[in-house]
């Protein structure tokens, strides 16, 4: 049978634009539809990491109640890899801290029902001074699929003179060749603005610098400084609009159990899940008290993280150091979060009658007078009633009050 020229000369040219489009696509796009959720080494431990601590935590991770509360991946920081690459080019997992290779570890973590993830940096050197993916790229995608990881941190550490979307726009692309699916987090700091083109990256994005253990005010560490809470959380609200299923705002890393007191933990993870954050802890598992187990597992505040509408809160409504933040969720309702951020207890009373919620980046309209909702308090877990009534209660300084609206 003879082929037609022009249906030939057309075939091959779908033909190389459906090769072309696999060799230069970016991310892989199917993962990541709701935030990432997990566990990484580096708030607690930094780089005094070897294989026995890492195999106890990650037994805890999943007998603490973590991996059933739907944390999924365990995530290795800086200090890994040995402080040379081999004659070959290649990383090399520290023999001392692994013994075996890397391979033996993610082994491991796949075997708990788990999910591998590893640290590098678009830098000559990583933030602790290993050696970086600079010119490696596609040299080290290679080697962590064939480890059979599942999710890359990539820092931005002694990167002077690099171009940083060129950068991570080169580790994406490598990530893809290598084959393996593998969630790419971006960690630049939002020096870059990268909300504005990550898109098509990775499937995260810090927003900001790195958070320290504090809720209201900022820790100096000499040459730079670790965000608070409250000032990273004032840094998300202009830029909600560029997340959503499979591209993320990412405000860093949790320090609920690494020393604020516990109503600032809860109002820490609060946030969080309202500004469907990645929800990565970063405590030391294996001592963690049942207050802070309690918070990192509350299902009822991880459902508004993991919401598959995949809408940001965003500030509603202040008064009197009160914040009211709204988080559309899928089926019309609404996570609601009273935050008190006027450093003492303050009564609220507030009729939902009188305010009328309107976001267009969710399409969504609420008039309480037309349509009552049902309150569920989320850390109580109980009903309130509904919007038909004030809501009215005292909350404590630097705590919150969440609840779920449903019709």
């Amino acid at each position: 049978m003879k082929v037609n020229p022009v249906k030939k000369i057309l075939l091959a040219s779908l033909l190389c634009l459906a090769c072309c489009g696999q060799l230069f696509a970016q991310k892989f796009e199917e993962l990541a539809q709701t935030p990432p959720m997990g566990w990484n080494s580096w708030n607690t431990f930094q780089t005094n990491i070897d294989l026995p601590l890492l195999k106890g935590m990650v037994d805890t991770f999943v007998s603490s109640g973590m991996k059933d509360a739907g944390y999924t991946y365990f995530v290795l920081d800086d200090g890994w890899m040995a402080m040379q690459r081999d004659m070959d080019g290649n990383l090399v997992a520290d023999p001392k801290k692994f013994p075996n290779g890397m391979k033996e570890f993610a082994d491991y973590v796949h075997s708990k029902g788990l999910k591998f993830g590893i640290y590098n940096c678009a830098g000559t050197l990583t933030c602790a001074g290993y050696p970086g993916t600079r010119g490696y790229e596609y040299q080290d995608a290679r080697l962590y699929a064939s480890w059979g990881v599942d999710y890359l941190k990539f820092d931005w550490c002694n990167t002077d003179g690099i171009n940083a979307i060129e950068a991570y726009k080169t580790m994406s692309k490598a990530i893809r060749a290598a084959g393996r699916p593998m969630i790419f987090s971006l960690c630049e700091w939002g020096q870059h603005k990268p909300w504005r083109w990550a898109k098509d990256v990775g499937q995260l994005w810090r927003s900001t610098g790195d958070i320290g253990v504090g809720f209201e005010k900022n820790i100096s560490k000499g040459d730079w400084t670790a965000l608070s809470v409250l000032s990273i959380l004032d840094q998300q609200d202009s830029i909600r609009q560029y997340a959503g299923p499979g591209h993320w705002n990412d405000p860093d890393m949790l320090e609920v159990g690494n020393g604020m007191k516990y109503n600032e933990d809860k109002a820490h993870f609060s946030l969080w899940c309202m500004l469907a954050a990645p929800l990565m802890a970063g405590n030391d598992l294996r001592k963690m008290s049942d207050q802070t187990r309690s918070i990192l597992t509350n299902k009822e505040l991880i459902a508004l993280d993991q919401d598959p509408l995949g809408v940001e809160a965003f500030r509603f409504y202040a008064f009197d150091g009160i914040e009211i933040w709204v988080k559309p969720l899928a089926n019309n309702e609404l996570g609601v979060c009273f935050l008190n951020r006027s450093g003492k207890p303050q009564k609220v009373s507030y009729d939902w009658k009188d305010h009328v919620i309107n976001d267009a980046l969710s399409n969504t309209s609420i008039d309480f007078n037309q349509t009552t909702y049902k309150l569920r308090d989320l850390w109580a877990k109980k009903d309130l009633g509904t919007t038909a009534k004030p809501f009215s209660q005292v909350i404590p300084a630097d705590d919150v009050v969440v609840m779920r609206l449903t019709k």
